[in-house]
């Protein structure tokens, strides 16, 4: 079945943001109704084929795949810090060999040097930036890259599925056959 324009409007905006209420309001839906009819939307067949072909289009054109990203996320989630900085006491005396180099005196921080640190490390690494009492080290959101990932892996369900038949058969043995 041919989408009308308003359907192919829709696939068209949701692909952008995969806001599937924005997406029906720029396709030109009513505002009070883009939610429900949005989510309409994607659950015809159609609508779901035209944007599943949309999306391989993209990613052929991309070159951009499933994998490369869940790797990505992957850095991100099972980052370890000490392969991006190094801490330690050190003594404030300045003859010994690890003296303290910022004049703080107390738990000096270094980050490991660019040629020293792994992709996977650096991948990790958000922002670097130096401050008026040393270095910052900022490492991307380890908890969102490993909630996405648990996502994709079905390990999260943001509805709660009921089965009907189920829940229909346990209310039968609860009440009371009037014929008994």
């Amino acid at each position: 079945m041919k989408l009308t324009g308003k359907q192919q409007r829709f696939v068209e905006e949701y692909l952008i943001d995969l806001n599937v209420t924005q997406a029906a309001i720029r396709a030109g839906y009513s505002e009070k109704t883009a939610y429900s009819i949005g989510h309409e939307l994607l659950k015809k067949p159609e609508i779901e084929n035209a944007i599943q072909k949309a999306m391989d289009k993209r990613s052929e054109r991309t070159g951009i795949t499933q994998d490369q990203v869940l790797a990505e996320l992957a850095k991100i989630g099972f980052q370890d810090i000490r392969k991006a900085v190094r801490w330690g006491r050190s003594p404030i005396d300045d003859t010994s060999e690890n003296a303290d180099k910022n004049g703080l005196g107390i738990y000096p921080i270094e980050l490991v040097p660019s040629e020293e640190i792994d992709d996977d490390t650096a991948a990790a690494v958000s922002e670097v930036s130096l401050t008026q009492t040393g270095v910052k080290i900022k490492m991307h959101d380890k908890q969102a890259a490993l909630v996405s990932m648990g996502r994709h892996l079905g390990m999260f369900k943001d509805k709660t599925e009921i089965d009907a038949n189920l829940f229909i058969s346990e209310i039968r043995r609860t009440v009371v056959d009037p014929k008994e």
